[in-house]
């Protein structure tokens, strides 16, 4: 059965980095990837765009890519931007069959004991992880590691075959953006093009946006 992946993050701002990620994901499992700003995400300080600003953003960084979309769903639910409550959501939508996978970076993927209600995800959605320069999965702390014992995957279409509780690597070349350091080259003024897609950069000049605080 055709797997569904949603890319949540805030995205702030959206990179290139993103991007590949994004595309690598799409590659690997030939379907389309759906970006999920968050509008209050709970594990991060305030995003320095507003939500609708960075979906906004997410919407023009998406234009060329066929097979990307965005999902505002979070900006419309008051409260934290919980992903326990979206991935609930989309199961009630897609149905208890349908294979669900939520990309998610190294970083955020070893933080996930803190995350709300987190074992209740393995239960909702498979894993695709996308390693970043310095981390590595044995990085994982006790509780998360036993956690995920037994669900690890070495081929992409292992998620297909069930609708959740499974993990997989992504083979994808390292990235080294970050968004926290974009932002801080945005506010001291350096020129951030390369890393960012053109429309993404016109609206951040046209809006003030990252001029004052990271």
């Amino acid at each position: 059965m055709r797997l569904s992946i949603y890319y949540g993050g805030t995205f702030d701002p959206v990179h290139n980095g993103h991007l590949a990620i994004a595309t690598a994901a799409q590659s690997a499992f030939g379907t389309d990837v759906i970006l999920l700003p968050s509008a209050d995400p709970p594990h991060r300080p305030p995003a320095s765009a507003t939500a609708e600003q960075r979906a906004a953003m997410v919407d023009l960084a998406i234009a060329g890519h066929p097979g990307l979309r965005c999902d505002r769903r979070e900006l419309q639910r008051p409260g934290k931007s919980y992903s326990v409550l979206t991935l609930r959501e989309l199961r009630e939508e897609l149905g208890p069959d349908r294979p669900l996978a939520w990309l998610i970076g190294i970083d955020s993927f070893l933080g996930l004991p803190s995350w709300h209600h987190w074992r209740d995800l393995f239960d909702l959605c498979h894993f695709i992880v996308v390693r970043r320069p310095g981390r590595e999965i044995d990085d994982a702390d006790a509780l998360l590691a036993a956690a995920c014992r037994d669900r690890w995957q070495e081929v992409p279409e292992a998620l297909t075959q069930t609708p959740a509780g499974r993990i997989y690597l992504l083979p994808t070349a390292l990235r080294a953006e970050s968004a926290t350091a974009i932002r801080y080259g945005l506010q001291t003024g350096l020129n951030m093009n390369t890393v960012l897609a053109a429309p993404v950069s016109e609206y951040i000049h046209r809006h003030g946006l990252y001029t004052s605080r990271v």
